[in-house]
C-alpha cells in the first residue's frame, strides 16, 4: 500500500499545478528518480556516440545488461555531471574538450554569441621579473557594458576590485571578472613605470556581438589592395553578415586577403565550410573536410564541400533562407593571423585550404583541437539528437567530442597547433603599446603587411622585454574552444 501510495502521489504532483502534501519523502524520492533518469542519459547518450567509447572501460556496451548492477552504477554518481566527468577519455589522448550542459538555452545562445558579460577580451602578462602583473584589454565587444564604459583595446589593467596584479594575486583576482560586477584600475605605462588613471565600475549584461566586427580596405601596401576582416567566432546566425563582408571585399578586387582570427575560438563547422568557400572560388566544390566518427556511429562519416550557397540562420539556430555565397576569385594566396585562442573551426580553415592555396601563418602557435562535438539532449527516441522530443523535465544536455575532422587529402595532425610559418609575432609582447584591429602599424597585422611588402625577417615594431603570458584559470566559458555541428547533418 505504502508504495501505491507515493506512487498516487507523484502522479498527482506532476497534474496538479498547486498541491499541498505534508509527505516530503515523496517529493524526495521523486529527485532521486530523476537524478537517476538523467545519469541514465548520459551514460547513453556518451555510450553512442563518444569519439573515445571504446576506450572508456566503462562505457563498455554490457554496463547496462543487467539492470540491478547498471542501477547501482549510475546511483553511485549524486550529479550527472559527475557521471559524465568520469567518462571522460584520460588516457593516451587527453581530451580537454567535452562538458556538461547545465542549461541547454543558455548554452544554444551562446553558440550564437549571446551571453551574460561585460563584452570584454583581455589577456595577462607579466611584465618584469619581480612579478608585476597586467592585464591589457584585446576587444571590447560593441554596444556592451565595456564598451558603454568607454574601455579600449590597448587599455592596461593593474588591479582588480582593489587587488593589485602580481604572479601570486592573479589566478584569484581574475576571477571577478567572471563576476556580475567588478571595479577594474587603468594605468598608463612609460618606461616600465605604471602611473594610476582612473577606475571603473561595470555590471554584467546580455551582449549580443556579431563577429564580423570589422571588414576594411587597405589601398596601397606596394601597389596592391588588401582585404582585411577581423572574425571573431563561427556563429551560423552571422553567415548572412560574413557573406556581405565578402561581398564588399569582392567588389574591392582585392589583390590579398589577410584573415584575422586570433580571437576566434571556432563555432559551427559549416560556417567554416562556408568561410573557406568565399575565400576561394577556385576550389569550386571540391572536398574541404571529412568527419569521422566513432565505430558504432560509422554512417555518420559524411563530409563538407566548398559550395556556392550558403544557409541563413536566425537567432534560434532556425534556417530562414539561402543565399548565393561571394567568392573571391582574385587571390592565391591568404595570411592568416594567429594566436593561442585561433583553434576548432578556425584552425579546420587553415587544414582545409591548405591543399588548395598557400596559407601564409603569422602571429603565435594556434590552439590545437582537430575533433568536434554535437549537443545530445535527453531525447532516447532520436539517439539523443532531437531538442524538440528532450524530457521537459531538465535542461541537461551534454557537448561531448563525437568526430574527429581531416582535410581533402586526409591530414588532421595538429593536436598541438598549427605554427606561424612567415612570422612569429606575439601581441602580447606589445602590451604597452596594443593599437587597434586594422591598424596598418599593429604589430601583428604589420607582419602580414611586410611580407606582402617583400620585407623579410622580424617584425620591425619595438616590443618591451621580459613578457610572459599568462594562462587563464578555467573560470572563462568552456565553449570558446568550439567546433560543432548541428544535428541535421547527421544520417543526410
Amino acid at each position: 500500500m505504502k508504495n501505491l501510495k507515493n506512487l498516487f502521489l507523484i502522479t498527482l504532483i506532476s497534474l496538479v499545478a498547486t498541491s499541498c502534501f505534508q509527505d516530503e519523502d515523496d517529493i524526495i524520492v521523486s529527485e532521486d528518480d530523476k537524478n537517476q533518469e538523467i545519469n541514465d542519459f548520459v551514460w547513453k547518450g556518451m555510450n553512442s556516440w563518444y569519439n573515445w567509447q571504446s576506450d572508456v572501460t566503462d562505457l563498455d556496451d554490457s554496463k547496462d545488461d543487467d539492470n540491478a548492477s547498471y542501477n547501482a552504477y549510475l546511483n553511485q554518481y549524486t550529479t550527472p555531471e559527475s557521471l559524465f566527468n568520469s567518462l571522460i577519455y584520460q588516457t593516451d589522448v587527453v581530451d580537454r574538450f567535452s562538458w556538461f550542459i547545465e542549461d541547454y538555452i543558455e548554452q544554444e545562445q551562446a553558440f550564437q554569441g549571446i551571453t551574460t558579460s561585460f563584452g570584454l577580451r583581455f589577456e595577462g602578462v607579466q611584465i618584469n621579473t619581480e612579478g608585476d602583473v597586467i592585464i591589457y584589454v584585446r576587444h571590447v565587444a560593441d554596444n556592451s557594458p565595456a564598451s558603454n564604459a568607454n574601455i579600449n583595446r590597448g587599455d592596461i589593467i593593474n588591479s582588480i576590485n582593489g587587488t593589485v596584479l602580481t604572479t601570486t594575486t592573479y589566478n584569484a583576482a581574475i576571477n571577478g571578472l567572471y563576476q556580475d560586477q567588478v571595479t577594474l584600475s587603468f594605468v598608463s605605462e612609460s618606461d616600465g613605470t605604471l602611473t594610476a588613471i582612473e577606475d571603473k565600475s561595470i555590471t554584467a549584461a546580455v551582449v549580443s556581438e556579431n563577429p564580423v566586427f570589422l571588414t576594411k580596405v587597405l589601398a596601397d601596401i606596394d601597389g596592391k589592395k588588401v582585404g582585411y576582416i577581423l572574425y571573431n567566432g563561427f556563429r551560423s546566425s552571422y553567415n548572412d553578415e560574413l557573406n556581405e563582408a565578402f561581398g564588399f571585399l569582392k567588389g574591392q578586387n582585392i589583390d590579398e586577403l589577410v584573415l584575422d582570427l586570433r580571437l576566434n575560438g571556432g563555432g559551427s563547422v559549416e560556417t567554416s565550410a562556408y568561410l573557406a568557400s568565399m575565400i576561394y572560388e577556385n576550389a569550386g566544390t571540391g572536398r574541404f573536410a571529412e568527419l569521422i566518427f566513432n565505430s558504432k556511429q560509422q554512417d555518420e562519416n559524411d563530409y563538407y564541400n566548398f559550395t556556392n550557397t550558403l544557409n541563413v540562420y536566425n537567432s534560434n539556430s532556425e534556417k530562414t533562407g539561402t543565399q548565393s555565397i561571394n567568392r573571391l576569385s582574385t587571390i592565391n594566396q591568404i595570411y592568416i593571423l594567429t594566436s593561442g585562442n585561433t583553434a576548432s573551426a578556425s584552425e579546420m580553415i587553415i587544414n582545409g585550404l591548405t591543399p588548395y592555396i598557400p596559407v601564409k601563418l603569422i602571429g603565435s602557435t594556434t590552439y590545437g583541437k582537430n575533433v568536434g562535438s554535437i549537443t545530445l539532449y535527453d531525447s532516447p527516441d532520436s539517439d539523443f539528437l532531437n531538442r524538440n522530443t528532450a524530457n521537459s523535465s531538465h535542461l541537461n544536455a551534454m557537448q561531448p567530442i563525437v568526430f574527429e575532422i581531416s582535410n581533402k587529402n586526409g591530414e588532421s595532425d595538429y593536436a598541438d597547433g598549427f605554427e606561424p610559418n612567415i612570422a612569429e609575432v606575439n601581441e602580447y609582447d606589445f602590451w604597452n603599446n596594443t593599437l587597434p584591429f586594422g591598424d596598418e602599424n599593429e604589430a601583428v597585422l604589420k607582419a602580414a603587411l611586410d611580407d606582402i611588402r617583400g620585407i623579410s625577417g622580424r617584425n620591425t615594431v619595438t616590443k618591451p622585454g621580459n613578457t610572459i603570458l599568462l594562462k587563464e584559470p578555467l573560470t572563462g566559458n568552456k565553449f570558446e574552444n568550439e567546433m560543432y555541428i548541428n544535428a541535421d547533418f547527421l544520417s543526410r
